[in-house]
């Protein structure tokens, strides 16, 4: 190789490491994007900063309630459709505050310029362009935001999911207890038949007594059925809402109590307002989208490039006896600083004007849900006073009236001074009224989970669970 040649290769090697060392320097300058405490004031839960999910706060008197819930919570495909979601909108947030990637340019002279120091070979260029101050930090704050709104949509399917779960065994609960009073009916109807056959082989009764209580039996027992496939279907619905197999078996549920909750209005609808997901979510759009219009201001502004170049400069021959320049061969370092010139000014209107309208259309969102969870209040504390009434009806005056109308008729029956129908009638009246009670209490619980999903927590109690 020739001498001459040797010295432009190496030149060459050196230029390249100077590139790479400016890059270095450069990527090292860069600042750090902000994390969720110093980009964006919308910072999340320490739970949801741990991965941990928060607990949720319902009412649940049963163990087996709030298992269910639990197991939901966790499994539910809509449930881990969100969270996904929401971990994929926070991986935005490095992304936006993150400067552009910095550009490495060649230049290989195809016709060396002759200089005085040598021939100018080839050059390498590392060039880095710089949004306008504050931008980046903008960015994240916004993109953070918007992750907020989706981790309280996140919650909000939680709550969801959970009020499904509560609805569903609460069903279960109304179902299982009308069941009891079938069973408890068809006993009480088969005791009755063994004293019309008693009757009837005496002489006392008529053979058409036992034949309508034989009726009522088969009747009952045909009831009995239907709740059953009744029952199936309910449980495979709770079985969905856990991500398991419909023909999963599902214990009776317990009786069910009746839990006294504490039913101020204002109080409710200052609950609401603080924990209500939906609307939480909202507040996070509509500071975003106050982020956004200053975003879209901001790319209206001028951004800046700067750039880093070294250019390989070859040695020059000189004839042999003249004296060799002091600055021979050497390589020629520059800098450069550029700025963008944001002209067109009807793109940049635009999307500020866009921003904007993002902005209403946000604003018009949280007051849809604010009113929404103050209807949803109301209407839920209406159905749980009409019910309370209605249950508080059936154990001070219509259930110890029937009870008592019951023990009569039997005694008369058996006294010979009443007919099988009254005594039919009187115990079918007895049986619906409870079943009335049953069902009652389920819609008490069901309103009290609607009331607990309006608010986005639990419902105060004014007291212990009688």
């Amino acid at each position: 190789m020739h001498v001459s040649d040797a010295r432009r290769t190496g030149a060459g090697l050196a230029t390249g490491l100077v590139a790479a060392s400016l890059l270095s320097t450069l990527a090292a300058a860069q600042p750090e994007p902000p994390d969720d405490a110093r980009g964006a004031r919308g910072r999340m839960p320490r739970s949801t900063e741990s991965g941990e999910a928060p607990a949720l706060d319902f009412y649940a008197a049963a163990p087996d309630l709030r298992a269910y819930v639990t197991a939901a919570v966790e499994r539910n495909p809509a449930v881990l459709e969100s969270h996904a979601r929401y971990r994929a909108a926070r991986q935005r947030v490095p992304q936006v505050t993150a400067l552009p990637d910095p550009v490495v340019s060649f230049t290989q002279a195809l016709r060396s310029v002759e200089t005085r120091v040598g021939p100018q070979l080839n050059s390498v260029t590392l060039t880095q362009a710089f949004p306008w101050f504050g931008t980046l930090e903008l960015r994240g704050r916004v993109a953070l935001l918007e992750a907020t709104a989706l981790h309280h949509l996140h919650e909000a399917a939680r709550r969801d999911i959970a009020a499904q779960v509560k609805e569903a065994y609460y069903d279960l609960g109304h179902l299982d207890a009308t069941l009891g009073l079938a069973r408890e009916e068809q006993s009480l109807l088969e005791h009755y038949e063994t004293l019309a056959s008693a009757r009837y082989a005496t002489g006392q009764g008529l053979q058409q007594a036992v034949i309508r209580l034989q009726a009522e039996i088969t009747r009952v027992v045909d009831r009995r059925h239907l709740l059953e496939r009744q029952r199936a279907t309910l449980a495979a619905h709770l079985n969905t809402l856990r991500d398991l197999s419909a023909e999963e078996p599902v214990p009776p549920v317990q009786p069910l109590t009746r839990p006294v909750p504490a039913l101020d209005r204002e109080q409710l609808y200052r609950l609401g307002d603080r924990h209500r997901h939906e609307l939480r979510a909202a507040n996070a759009l509509v500071e975003g989208g106050a982020g956004a219009i200053e975003l879209a201001k901001r790319n209206a502004r001028p951004g800046f490039t700067a750039s880093v170049g070294v250019t390989n400069v070859g040695r020059r021959d000189d004839p042999v006896g003249l004296p060799p320049l002091p600055d021979n061969g050497r390589n020629a370092l520059t800098v450069s600083l550029g700025v963008s010139l944001p002209l067109r000014g009807a793109k940049y209107r635009a999307g500020v004007e866009q921003a904007g309208d993002e902005l209403r259309a946000h604003t018009q969102r949280r007051a849809a849900a604010h009113n929404a969870m103050r209807m949803e209040v109301q209407a839920a504390l209406v159905r749980l006073e009409t019910l309370d009434r209605q249950i508080d009806l059936l154990d001070t005056v219509l259930i110890p009236q029937t009870e008592e109308a019951l023990r009569a008729t039997e005694t008369a029956y058996e006294t010979g001074q009443l007919g099988v129908l009254e005594l039919l009638d009187s115990e079918r009246t007895l049986i619906d009224v409870r079943t009335m009670r049953a069902r009652y209490l389920s819609d008490l619980l069901i309103a009290l989970t609607a009331l607990e999903r309006a608010i986005g927590t639990r419902v105060p109690l004014a007291g212990r669970t009688p």
